[in-house]
């Protein structure tokens, strides 16, 4: 993997992202996402990429060293844990029972950070190294959004999947957004996750209007918080570093 990462950092991520969706797409369309596998085959994913971005030196590059130095005018990340809350507004009602609900639960924890190194972490900043700012946030956005199509595969609703898709390119540009801005990687790992696991318990019988007024209010959110870390916060100092070495 080292000497993969090392010749083509864009391939490396796309491995890995190959490797998270068919690996754990399998193992969610024959035992659920309630299954023990489910959950042992995140740690085992997890642990993995972990051990690679400890072992090589690259936490800060990843996001992964520290909490955001600038929370203040990143406005604590107030939208974001905003965005984060939106599973609570239709009420409580697990969708499995214990211990099913224990493993859906730690896999969901466990997807926030994997799903956040991969598309914030290896992707972006592979993209951000060889391309342009623009590109690699669209990219990383936009990928991680359409990935949500796999859902179809598992027995999800049309309907449904469109409507996450939509929803999760719009909270990828801010998870995005937020990497790029704050150099760290824990405030999207934090709300990806919680984002995640309040699905498992939150109740599906809200209605589809309110679900919709739901939607837009929090796209709106997201467009609006983006366009003010665009325009009124600076770079992190670790991915301002990639920009300029690839101006130099």
């Amino acid at each position: 993997m080292k000497k993969l990462y090392e010749k083509s950092e864009i391939t490396f991520a796309i491995l890995w992202i190959v490797i998270y969706t068919v690996g754990m797409g399998t193992l969610k369309s024959n035992f659920g996402l309630d299954s023990l596998w489910q959950m042992l085959g995140l740690i085992v994913l997890s642990a993995a990429m972990f051990l690679f971005v400890k072992r090589n030196g690259l936490m800060e590059k990843y996001g992964l060293a520290g909490w955001a130095k600038n929370s203040r005018v990143m406005l604590w990340f107030l939208p974001l844990w905003l965005i984060s809350c939106m599973n609570l507004f239709s009420g409580f009602r697990p969708d499995y029972p214990v211990p099913g609900l224990i493993y859906a639960a730690v896999s969901m924890i466990l997807v926030g950070f994997v799903e956040e190194l991969l598309f914030r972490g290896f992707l972006f900043k592979a993209m951000l190294k060889d391309g342009s700012a623009k590109a690699a946030v669209i990219v990383s956005s936009v990928t991680f959004g359409l990935g949500h199509i796999l859902n179809l595969f598992t027995g999800q609703e049309l309907i449904e999947t469109l409507s996450q898709v939509i929803f999760a390119i719009a909270v990828g540009f801010v998870f995005t957004f937020v990497f790029y801005k704050s150099g760290s990687l824990l405030p999207g790992i934090l709300a990806h996750s919680f984002i995640d696991v309040s699905s498992v318990f939150a109740s599906n019988e809200g209605s589809q209007l309110l679900n919709m007024i739901l939607h837009i209010a929090f796209i709106a959110v997201s467009a609006a918080y983006c366009l003010y870390l665009a325009k009124r916060v600076k770079t992190s100092a670790v991915n301002r570093a990639d920009a300029q070495k690839e101006s130099a």
